[in-house]
């Protein structure tokens, strides 16, 4: 059995981007260890949703912990830098900010945890952080030098099917507006992708991990509010980039688990 170490920006990302594939491997016999570099804080919530002198951050934290039980996770890690806030926010140059962070530094003590659990598999996002989040594309940075350092060769870089979610939202038109992957600048062209995990088996738990996530992710949520053929359709694969892989390839991976060793990182 292998170790897959998932490495998010946020609490709540591993939920959305990797919850299939994480519950899946667990289930499998693989040890999942879930990595987030930050504590989320600068996310929203309604007033009166905290308790008094509740913090953020440690909600945030507890729920992380909650979706990580629901998914077999066997380890949890933050690496405790600061919420950057959304592209161009002022928060971006808060100097404990993972968007101003050292690169080197912050692979450093991702690599730690990656040499410790002897890791086979680790996730990152893709170079534009999926949809161009400063902790996502310093996600994608920090990963990539962090599995270098540690010697960790099979890097997949999670991502979205720009293609498929124009077909989703040409096959459900009242959809449109919140399928848009062009207008999100959401994902990369499928012609990019390497690997494909149908994860409906997991849905379930991919769910359930979402919903774990109440300050961030409510009922009334794009998320929470889809129906089950509607959520199958938008979340039932998971999509990655593996790195060394020559694209386009013939046939897109199944799994993180099999196939050759890469030839290279690209």
């Amino acid at each position: 059995m292998a170790t897959l170490v998932c490495f998010h920006a946020h609490p709540d990302d591993e939920a959305i981007a990797t919850a299939g594939v994480m519950a899946a491997a667990a289930e499998q016999g693989h040890r999942v260890v879930l990595v987030v570099a930050t504590g989320g804080e600068q996310g929203e919530v309604p007033d009166g949703f905290l308790g008094p002198g509740e913090r953020l951050a440690d909600r945030r934290r507890a729920e992380t912990h909650a979706s990580a039980a629901l998914l077999g996770v066997s380890r949890v890690e933050f690496l405790g830098y600061g919420d950057s806030g959304m592209v161009a926010t002022p928060s971006n140059a808060a100097p404990d900010s993972f968007w101003q962070a050292d690169v080197e530094e912050a692979a450093q003590r991702l690599a730690s945890i990656l040499s410790e659990e002897s890791a086979e598999v680790v996730t990152v996002y893709d170079d534009h952080g999926t949809y161009g989040h400063p902790d996502h594309v310093q996600v994608h940075r920090v990963g990539v030098r962090a599995a270098a350092l540690a010697g960790t060769e099979r890097i997949y870089e999670a991502t979205v099917n720009r293609d498929a979610f124009r077909r989703l939202a040409a096959a459900y038109p009242a959809m449109v507006e919140v399928l848009d992957a062009d207008a999100m600048d959401l994902g990369v062209a499928e012609e990019l992708l390497t690997t494909a995990v149908d994860v409906r088996p997991w849905l379930e738990a991919k769910r359930a991990a979402m919903r774990a996530h109440a300050s961030q992710i409510s009922e009334q949520s794009f998320f929470l509010s889809l129906d089950d053929e509607v959520f199958a359709a938008t979340f039932g694969t998971e999509w990655f980039i593996r790195r060394g892989t020559p694209v386009p390839v013939e046939a897109l991976e199944t799994t993180l688990f099999e196939g050759p060793p890469p030839g290279g990182h690209s």
